[in-house]
């Protein structure tokens, strides 16, 4: 299936666990509950897609293009997105415990509730994203952008924040607790 065309294609409650999709057109696609664990979404498109609820445990979706994808309530738990364009994707309560988003462009994303726990995030794209509530207890945030981020109510004890940029962002009640903020820029906590 690798570089196939599924554009659009109603793959809701597909058993897809392991597929080979790389460089995959899955733009617009309906894989809401979807069993993609272990998959490889590689430099895949899913632009638009629904993957509400969709199970993503350990995929690799490398250089995937995500922008403006459902992806609420995903479990994202050990997947590899490093390098993907998650601009305006919605992550409502989405598990991405232990996920790799280094270098993600996650400008405008909604996040909020999301479980980020030990993700690692390094020199990420925030810009305006929306992590209300977030949970980011002990994740790798190095040198990450949350440039007008909203870190409202997020918890981030025992984050690494070292070199982020938290310029314009809203802080208001969020917890930094052991965190590391040594080399912030803008906004201090």
């Amino acid at each position: 299936m690798r570089g196939c065309d599924f554009s659009g294609a109603e793959l809701a409650g597909a058993e897809l666990a392991g597929a080979n999709l790389a460089g995959a057109n899955l733009a617009g696609a309906n894989l809401a509950g979807a069993d993609l664990d272990g998959a490889d979404l590689q430099d895949a498109n899913l632009a638009g897609a629904d993957l509400t609820a969709a199970e993503l445990d350990g995929a690799d979706l490398t250089g995937a293009n995500l922008a403006g994808a459902n992806l609420a309530y995903v479990d994202l738990d050990g997947a590899n997105l490093n390098g993907a364009d998650l601009t305006g994707a919605y992550l409502l309560g989405a598990n991405l415990i232990g996920a790799n988003l280094s270098d993600a462009n996650l400008t405008d994303a909604n996040l909020t509730d999301a479980i980020l726990r030990l993700a690692v995030l390094i020199d990420a794209d925030l810009t305006r994203a929306d992590l209300t509530s977030a949970y980011l207890r002990g994740a790798f945030l190095i040198g990450a952008n949350f440039f007008v981020a909203n870190l409202t109510l997020a918890d981030l004890t025992g984050a690494n924040l070292t070199g982020a940029d938290l310029t314009g962002a809203l802080l208001a009640g969020a917890d930094f607790t052991d965190a590391n903020l040594e080399g912030v820029i803008g906004n201090r906590p």
